[in-house]
């Protein structure tokens, strides 16, 4: 699926904004953020931005113009299309790229954001990521219709089927649906049909509802090889300076996977921060508790005295 993550959010401009699901990290690396912001928050250290607030892969970043991840399945889709409206009402010519699963389509979210977008012409490019299952369940059995990009036409946008696999057209077709966005000429549904070679997780066998031969298929398609053999077909790529990238990426990743392990965690009183704009008396009385206790005290008798 990285084809469909990185050639989309490749077409964004610094002033867009990101709405991802959880599979986008990629997309955030390549907007500039570290690599520590990702490991920093799955393993809710000190550094976490969230101060492990938020359950693992549920990445963000304020200079990247990135929501967080949002758990329940298509909740991100109306976040995208206010934020959207939001950036048109101040004047501003500003694009949201948001991203979600084909099993989200099924969502109440994904109906009522796509209306609002379409009778509101919010600037918004919704990108569909159709890796054939919603965990174990087919397109077939979420869909009746002749894939998702058709279901923009119920509520007047524009709907565009993608190679999900070819990195260049999906950057062409997002760059297209992000400059009509910006031009105020509405939102587009992009569909990029891809496929999910992994389990979904690792509670995940997915030996129960698809076949070897119907993975290995796909893995004939996967979209790094592609692109590696479009590179070294062209001269941009030699197969020694692909090695020699793989490797400084290899350390790069184990380094910050170190670093991150060996931050301390959050301190107690980070639980009571970023909550309100100025911190309301009973929150203050409740961190104050919060620490007496961690202390050894009782919360509710003054230290050293007998509860």
């Amino acid at each position: 699926e990285e084809a469909a993550i990185i050639g989309a959010a490749a077409a964004l401009r610094e002033q867009d904004w990101l709405v991802p699901c959880y599979r986008e990290f990629g997309a955030l690396l390549m907007r500039g953020a570290p690599l520590c912001t990702y490991l920093d928050q799955m393993f809710g250290n000190a550094a976490d931005t969230g101060h492990g607030r938020q359950m693992p892969d549920h990445f963000h970043s304020r200079a990247q113009r990135c929501l967080s991840v949002s758990a329940p399945i298509g909740t991100q889709i109306p976040h995208a299309v206010g934020l959207a409206y939001a950036a048109r009402l101040k004047g501003r010519d500003d694009v949201a790229l948001v991203f979600f699963g084909d099993g989200a389509t099924s969502s109440n979210d994904f109906h009522a954001a796509l209306n609002f977008a379409g009778v509101w012409g919010a600037p918004v490019v919704l990108a569909c990521r159709n890796n054939g299952y919603a965990i174990s369940l087919p397109s077939s059995q979420q869909t009746a219709s002749k894939g998702f990009a058709c279901k923009a036409a119920a509520y007047g946008v524009r709907g565009v089927e993608v190679d999900g696999n070819d990195v260049l057209a999906v950057y062409e077709a997002t760059r297209d649906a992000r400059e009509a966005a910006a031009r105020g000429e509405g939102p587009t549904l992009l569909e990029l049909v891809t496929y999910r070679l992994d389990a979904h997780s690792s509670s995940d066998d997915p030996r129960a509802y698809r076949s070897d031969e119907e993975v290995a298929a796909a893995a004939a398609r996967e979209p790094i090889g592609r692109f590696k053999a479009h590179l070294l077909a062209c001269g941009a790529l030699s197969e020694a300076e692909d090695a020699q990238l793989q490797e400084a990426v290899d350390a790069e990743v184990r380094a910050a996977l170190e670093a991150a392990r060996a931050r301390e965690k959050p301190a107690l009183d980070t639980l009571f921060e970023d909550v309100y704009a100025e911190t309301p008396w009973h929150l203050t009385l409740a961190a104050r508790e919060a620490a007496q206790t961690a202390r050894g005290g009782s919360a509710h008798t003054p230290e050293g005295s007998a509860d």
